[in-house]
């Protein structure tokens, strides 16, 4: 739990916030919208959630921010200095642990943070937020998201844009995806 008088965003010595995907939307978001959260991340607004601002502002624990927003469906992800861009990546966030069948609980979406400096000149960063969102069983005007917020060295996660939208993998990421692919698969053993 914070301390009354630390900062917002700071851990006491020896903590640290390192929720799994199903944790940040079970306990976190879901928390948060029945207004019986037990932690302090704050509440942003993405005018306001500029990288470079985040530090002061939003929560951070091993060199990833996390803060609260409200967004609607095609919402403006607009900063001061430039925008967060949205893949075309969606992954489930699914509750284990739920008997024989898989629950889905949530969404991740999957943003990459461009400056602009101008109308014509934007420029593509190494900054990604994901985007977790409850799953909705009605539209709303207004929802609250958990945002967590990293920056990727030299681009390894392999995330680009291009101007179709598409996402373009890393050559690590498509062995090991063609890897996952190959029903042919020998087991290993060892000899002890």
């Amino acid at each position: 739990m914070m301390m009354d008088d630390q900062r917002v965003g700071e851990l006491p010595p020896g903590f640290s916030f390192d929720p799994t995907d199903e944790e940040l939307v079970l306990y976190y978001l879901k928390s948060k919208i029945a207004a019986n959260l037990p932690f302090n991340i704050p509440h942003l607004h993405f005018s306001s959630s500029d990288p470079s601002q985040l530090n002061e502002k939003a929560l951070w624990s091993k060199n990833q921010w996390y803060f609260f927003s409200q967004v609607k469906e095609n919402n403006n992800r607009a900063t001061g200095r430039g925008y967060w861009k949205e893949l075309n990546m969606k992954e489930p966030i699914i509750l284990k642990n739920c008997g024989e069948k898989e629950k889905i609980i949530g969404i991740k979406k999957y943003f990459v943070y461009y400056i602009t400096s101008n109308i014509h000149e934007q420029v593509q960063t190494n900054w990604i937020m994901e985007e977790f969102h409850l799953k909705r069983e009605n539209e709303k005007l207004l929802e609250w998201v958990v945002c967590r917020v990293h920056e990727s060295k030299n681009n390894s996660e392999g995330i680009t844009c291009d101007d179709n939208d598409e996402i373009e993998l890393s050559a690590l990421d498509e062995i090991f995806l063609s890897l996952d692919d190959d029903q042919e698969q020998e087991e290993i053993s060892f000899p002890y």
